[in-house]
């Protein structure tokens, strides 16, 4: 009996699941899209790397390296979602580099993710402010952001 009821608990398991399954940064295709959040996270990291420096204590140190791995991990996500869910094929036309700055900035987070050093935290917020760059150029605040209201 128990491999009938398995068989037929995985035959509704299979009809139950959904046939296509999309993600995005917050799970559900939103359009909400900023390189702004990969670039609080980065300047997490620039901010923690001149901590560290000036801290002396180790289990303060320790954790400081700890909490930048996480930031940095983040920037890579963020980076991530960005590059792969708002750019198009079409977008390359506008911004001819788009692949390698994207390239070139998840290195460097992950470069931050390993270093104290703080020029490469300062070359990774620069590497951010040129994919924000691009993402302006291709419309990316008009088409990706709810506009504000002013009082």
């Amino acid at each position: 009996m128990s491999l009938l009821t398995n068989r037929l608990g995985a035959a509704v398991a299979k009809l139950a699941a959904p046939s296509v399954v999309a993600r995005a940064h917050c799970d559900l295709p939103c359009g909400v899209y900023d390189p702004e959040q990969a670039r609080i996270e980065a300047e997490s990291c620039y901010k923690i790397i001149e901590k560290y420096a000036a801290n002396e204590d180790a289990a303060y140190r320790t954790r400081a390296i700890a909490i930048k791995e996480e930031r940095a991990e983040l920037v890579k996500h963020h980076l991530d979602v960005l590059w792969h869910d708002y750019f198009k094929p079409e977008h390359v036309g506008t911004v001819p580099n788009l692949h390698d700055l994207f390239w070139q900035a998840t290195k460097q987070a992950s470069k931050v993710k390993a270093s104290t050093d703080l020029a490469d935290a300062k070359k990774l917020l620069d590497l951010i402010d040129d994919v924000a760059a691009a993402w302006k150029a291709t419309g990316g605040p008009e088409k990706t952001r709810v506009v504000r209201q002013t009082a």
